[in-house]
């Protein structure tokens, strides 16, 4: 029985269970497949990234306060988080993986790193 790849519709040649004719026909194929998932997933990614990279610069001592105007002005979007910490007074810490903000008075943030 002549199996053909799904992909390009070439016959299969080689192991009876082989799904594609190359490499290149089975990344094609699955990179189609996934193509809408993976575009927000990646864009969700480097948003968080970016978010990281912006908290990381500017608390290199793992602790210490910013204005919200300075993190918008390096491109920091507070809609993207990892996780929320809420403490046992009610205060809400949001992190990007290890590096968290709290809002403070005055349109000031907390930055601190989680050990």
């Amino acid at each position: 029985m002549e199996k053909s790849c799904p992909e390009c519709g070439e016959k299969i040649i080689g192991r009876t269970d082989k799904k594609f004719c190359s490499d290149y026909c089975r990344n094609a194929y699955h990179n189609k497949a996934n193509k809408d998932s993976s575009k927000l997933i990646r864009n969700t990614n480097n948003l968080l990234r970016k978010n990281y990279r912006i908290l990381s610069e500017l608390n290199p001592n793992e602790k210490t306060s910013v204005s919200r105007t300075k993190l918008l002005a390096k491109g920091f979007n507070f809609e993207f988080f990892t996780s929320i910490y809420t403490t046992k007074i009610g205060n809400q810490y949001f992190f990007v993986y290890d590096q968290g903000y709290l809002k403070l008075e005055n349109d000031f943030y907390a930055l601190v790193k989680r050990n």
